[in-house]
């Protein structure tokens, strides 16, 4: 009989924030528990957090880029983020060729790769012609399509729009603000090594992956059409870096001490959120709730605080928003899937990218709501009369509680199981490379 052939060596990519890093690390470790070799690639602003998983590690970039991108003053600019972020990555093309370059010739390869990391994994396929990837997806937005919902930003597509339409305003929001960008980068990359120039961003980025990987269900986002096949429609892998630890005491003592709280988060990543929670801290003092807020930069907090208020620098969501009255947020797709598991009313003021799209998938669920006001907030009488609706709503109570047991269900799933088979999938190819 002949050998089973070696199972391949995992490359977990991941780039952005936590938001980007945790779902990958959760994954990363359910291939590990597998008996799977595993490297979890990512900026070296997140190799603490990873090694404290105990998964191995191999850094991208410096903290300085990670850093100069989050403070940017546009890195939350629904037109202008895109740039930013892309500059952010500027000079870290050659990172992964290296990297599987440096790596065993007979070792087999597979890699899952975070959306914007799928470039450089293209690259290191120039190295390693036989490297499976498979793209993860992990937000609805991520993905390209005309069908509903489809947002520009802020801005809803009406229904009665055809696809046509869709597929020409898709045109045009590419040439005037992503290909400019980053096509010219792409093509030098290319240039360098010896790969065909392209002419559109998305095109090329939905091309590259041998299979495709939702890291979120199908009653949070129908698969359309047009996404790229072969896809594998999977679950939110929610991960907590503190799981089973105890809330901190004074948490405790402040939940106990009244009524369930308002959580109020801009994201673990937003650096400029002053306005933002100022105009929260407001809305909830209007409703007549206590808040928690949370967030990494104290700085942003204002001070000092009433008594009815506590700031937290992180607390699993996990744990805090089974005793919490709603959630006011971001919209990033990691706070968001925290909210649907608990079952808790959330009001989603978007800043950015996949944002909108999240916020319009919560609404459709009747499990929260939006509210306009971007990197300023939303306007503190309108949050509070959005909560109260959404509070004294039988209707939103119904919702949060069909999510909760959707959720529940995808628990039980074993995901591990399920990258496994779509990584180790030789039969499948995605066409045109």
């Amino acid at each position: 009989m002949n050998p089973e052939p070696a199972r391949p060596h995992v490359l977990v990519v991941a780039v952005g924030t936590a938001g980007d890093l945790y779902p990958l690390l959760r994954i990363a470790r359910e291939l590990i528990a597998r008996g799977r070799r595993v490297t979890l690639l990512a900026p070296l602003v997140h190799e603490a957090a990873v090694r404290r998983a105990g998964v191995p590690f191999h850094g991208l970039g410096t903290e300085e880029q990670y850093r100069a991108a989050l403070e940017h003053p546009d890195v939350w600019h629904p037109r202008k983020g895109f740039r930013v972020l892309w500059q952010g990555m500027r000079g870290n093309e050659d990172a992964l060729p290296a990297f599987v370059a440096s790596l065993p010739h007979d070792e087999p390869l597979a890699m899952l790769a975070h959306p914007l990391a799928l470039l450089g994994a293209a690259l290191a396929r120039t190295r390693r012609p036989d490297l499976r990837i498979v793209a993860a997806w992990l937000a609805p937005a991520n993905l390209r399509t005309v069908h509903d919902p489809m947002t520009f930003g802020p801005l809803p597509m009406p229904r009665r729009v055809p696809p046509a339409w869709r597929h020409w305003l898709w045109r045009r929001v590419d040439a005037r603000l992503i290909d400019p960008v980053a096509v010219p980068d792409i093509n030098a990359a290319h240039a360098r090594y010896g790969l065909p120039p392209v002419s559109h961003f998305i095109d090329r980025l939905q091309s590259i992956a041998d299979a495709n990987l939702t890291l979120f269900p199908t009653w949070f986002a129908p698969t359309p059409p047009d996404w790229p096949r072969p896809l594998a429609e999977g679950a939110f892998p929610l991960y907590d870096p503190q799981a089973g630890a105890a809330l901190p005491e004074a948490l405790e003592q402040f939940l106990r001490a009244g009524e369930t709280p308002v959580i109020l988060t801009p994201g673990s990543g937003n650096r400029q959120a002053r306005q933002w929670l100022e105009r929260a801290l407001d809305g909830a003092r209007r409703l007549g709730r206590r808040a928690v807020v949370l967030t990494p930069h104290r700085e942003q907090v204002p001070a000092p605080l009433p008594a009815d208020v506590l700031w937290l620098p992180y607390v699993p969501l996990a744990a805090l928003l089974p005793r919490a009255a709603a959630l006011v947020h971001h919209g990033g797709i990691g706070t968001t899937a925290e909210a649907l598991r608990a079952g808790v009313p959330q009001v989603i003021v978007p800043l950015a990218y996949d944002q909108f799209d999240n916020a319009a998938r919560v609404t459709a669920l009747r499990a929260g709501a939006r509210e306009s006001g971007g990197t300023a907030g939303a306007r503190p009488r309108a949050l509070a009369r959005t909560l109260r609706r959404l509070l004294d709503s039988a209707e939103v109570r119904a919702g949060c509680a069909r999510a909760a047991a959707l959720a529940a269900a995808d628990a039980t799933r074993d995901l591990g199981a399920e990258v496994e088979r779509v990584l180790d999938e030789r039969s499948v190819t995605a066409g045109s490379r």
